[in-house]
């Protein structure tokens, strides 16, 4: 499949048992058209990454940046490391989730999260990766409007919130290190879709 991410030019490997096998799906599309910039190095994660269109954007609009790219589907991951060698990626890291560096912080994640897993499982998910944002970081996700997504920014401001008063540093002195701090907010709205930002800014 030939497509154009971002205004550079590729051609991805698709699969039937991977999402979205016969066409980029419209959610990725809006989270492509609307995700501001990356910073041009950095490390960067593909949170679902399917077969891997956003994590071949990341890198082909950040070169300097190392890309991970997670999923539970190890068909998506074998055409995920496809597509990014016939893309020029190598930066392109696919990988489990338990096969990531436990202690990787990520300066930009961007995702189209698998909303039907299920409400439980995907604030599960959300919370194990949102959490590892750096200072300055930010998350852009795309969610469907009619499955939830205006229900999510509160919960997602309200669960980071909480995770920060928990953490060393909420309540200590000024002196000390801060406890993460994170903003929740609509960030841009196309097609029945939104794209929320998650900012981390301590």
């Amino acid at each position: 499949m030939g497509l154009d991410l971002r205004g550079h030019e590729a051609s991805m490997e698709v699969s039937a048992g991977v999402f979205s096998s016969s066409r980029l799906d419209l959610g990725t599309r809006v989270l492509l058209r609307h995700a501001p910039e990356p910073p041009s190095a950095g490390t960067f994660l593909d949170l679902g990454c399917g077969w891997g269109p956003i994590a071949v954007a990341l890198a082909k609009e950040s070169p300097e940046a190392d890309v991970w790219a997670v999923d539970v589907n190890e068909r998506a991951l074998e055409l995920t490391r496809e597509n990014a060698a016939r893309n020029a990626c190598p930066s392109v890291h696919a990988a489990k989730a338990e096969d990531v560096p436990a202690g990787l912080a990520f300066d930009v994640i961007w995702s189209n999260p698998p909303i039907r897993i299920g409400k439980e499982a995907l604030h599960a998910l959300l919370m194990q990766w949102l959490p590892r944002l750096s200072v300055g970081g930010a998350a852009y996700l795309v969610v469907q409007k009619n499955l939830g997504a205006d229900s999510l920014i509160p919960w997602l401001q309200s669960s980071l919130d909480e995770l920060g008063a928990t953490q060393p540093g909420s309540e200590q002195s000024h002196d000390d290190a801060a406890a993460p701090a994170f903003t929740v907010s609509k960030y841009a709205s196309s097609k029945g879709y939104r794209v929320i930002e998650v900012r981390r800014t301590a």
